[in-house]
């Protein structure tokens, strides 16, 4: 488990029962990410920080009945809340911390993350865990269903030049990590940047 675990565990699990009731106009956007992230049918992809797996049905539709969809979650209350919902019919759920995941090396095609890079304790050592996982010319999705304004703004913060998901900042992390990006979108209605597992 990561240093920060249990900061994240007692901040999920306390909103876990109320997560989609509080974010309901969630969906599409998920939905749409998963669309632009180009998976294919019979890919084997992880939702890395699933939650309560708002992103598995449309991981499923998305690879097929022949595909393979995991979610993984640090927090047993978000895991909970999505076999509540039945999202588990959509994947195979994981207790398990992406600093370090029960997976053998190059195991999946594609990792979607969604909100999940501002609760990593170290996010270089983190994505390229991720990349650890994923073969080489595999795909990662960074999404989160507003922009970083919006999402400050809904925080009540201001946005700073040493946000972690600023484009001058992100590139060179997931460079470092292992990865290299392709897209970067950062809208009132979404954040979504897609990058490619380097050989």
């Amino acid at each position: 488990m990561s240093e920060d675990h249990t900061h994240v565990q007692d901040f999920f699990g306390a909103r876990a029962a109320d997560w989609d009731r509080k974010f309901p106009e969630d969906g599409p956007a998920f939905a749409t990410a998963v669309a632009e992230f180009g998976l294919r049918p019979g890919d084997r992809v992880l939702d890395a920080g699933c939650g309560t797996g708002r992103a598995l049905p449309a991981l499923r539709a998305a690879v097929g009945p022949t595909g393979t969809v995991l979610g993984a979650d640090l927090t047993p209350q978000m895991l909970a809340a999505a076999q509540r919902s039945g999202r588990d019919a959509e994947g195979t759920l994981l207790l398990a911390d992406v600093a370090r995941l029960p997976l053998r090396d190059r195991a999946l095609d594609a990792v979607f993350a969604a909100g999940l890079i501002a609760h990593l304790p170290d996010p270089a050592a983190n994505l390229s865990e991720l990349a650890r996982v994923v073969r080489p010319g595999g795909r990662l999705a960074l999404f989160h269903p507003i922009g970083r304004a919006a999402l400050a703004a809904r925080h009540g913060r201001a946005l700073t030049p040493d946000d972690l998901r600023a484009e001058h900042n992100l590139r060179p992390l997931l460079t470092g990590s292992g990865w290299e990006m392709i897209s970067y979108a950062d809208e009132d209605a979404r954040f979504l940047v897609l990058a490619v597992r380097r050989a």
